[in-house]
């Protein structure tokens, strides 16, 4: 391992392909699919509750992510280490790449890092994890090929004290043509608890991911947020997988139909 390498070679890399070369037009991305850290981060100073805990990973998302993979048949882009180590869903610039406070919780290993520091966590773990995205959304746009970026996690259902009810957020930037026949289609399929920009929205910055992949090619993108606690067993996963991929299958048939994909 080099001296400024975060990543051991037995650990890398800092991404995870499944179905490379899947058939459909769906591109699945998890931004925070792992609680896993590097071994030269340590514990960042926080105890293995914290470490197992939302802070570090969006809980049941890569589960859901890896079985909607499975179903449709879908390429699945994840990142293998933890949001503390490096949020992915933040571009280097941004504070909250490098979060020195989640939620009610210090994380002691991101307090005063330099300027080199943080270039180093984005040459470990951001660059990586987007040019990968990057390269096959290209190879597929290059081949003709429709592109439709749906990337997939989880939030708390207690946020600062607030119990949140919403089951399922539908979230997108100025680009909302999927998130709109999604919403229309969770009314039909009577979907409860769906709604639009929550628990979040891009004034949150949250939509980082769909603004480098989807907005600047102008291809079709969703963010999907999942209560974490319908997601956090065998049975809640597989569930809410069968809910989404429906879900997912009616909304881009309506949006093939109207040609807008």
């Amino acid at each position: 391992m080099q001296d400024d390498a975060l990543i051991e070679p037995s650990e890398g890399p800092a991404f995870a392909i499944r179905h490379p070369d899947g058939a459909s037009e769906v591109v699945l991305v998890c931004e925070h699919a792992s609680k896993t850290l590097p071994k030269a981060l340590g514990t960042m100073g926080l105890d293995e509750i914290k470490l197992a805990s939302h802070i570090a990973w969006d809980i049941g998302a890569q589960a859901v992510a890896e079985m909607l993979s499975d179903r449709l048949d879908a390429t699945l882009v994840s990142q293998r280490f933890s949001r503390l180590a490096y949020d992915c869903n933040r571009p280097p610039e941004a504070d909250g790449a490098y979060p020195v406070r989640s939620e009610i919780y210090d994380v002691p290993g991101n307090v005063g890092l330099s300027a080199k520091d943080k270039a180093r966590r984005a040459d470990a773990f951001y660059h990586p994890f987007h040019e990968a995205i990057d390269a096959l959304i290209e190879a597929r746009l290059m081949a003709g090929r429709s592109v439709v970026l749906v990337t997939v996690h989880s939030f708390t259902p207690i946020y600062f004290g607030t119990r949140r009810h919403g089951h399922l957020g539908i979230l997108h930037d100025e680009d909302s043509r999927l998130a709109d026949v999604m919403l229309d289609a969770s009314a039909a399929l009577e979907l409860d608890q769906v709604l639009r920009n929550y628990p979040y929205g891009p004034q949150d910055g949250v939509t980082h991911t769909l603004q480098r992949h989807g907005l600047t090619r102008q291809i079709a993108n969703v963010m999907l947020e999942i209560r974490n606690d319908l997601i956090s067993d065998d049975a809640g996963q597989t569930i809410w997988t069968g809910r989404i991929a429906e879900l997912l299958g009616m909304s881009l048939a309506r949006l093939n139909g109207e040609g807008q994909a």
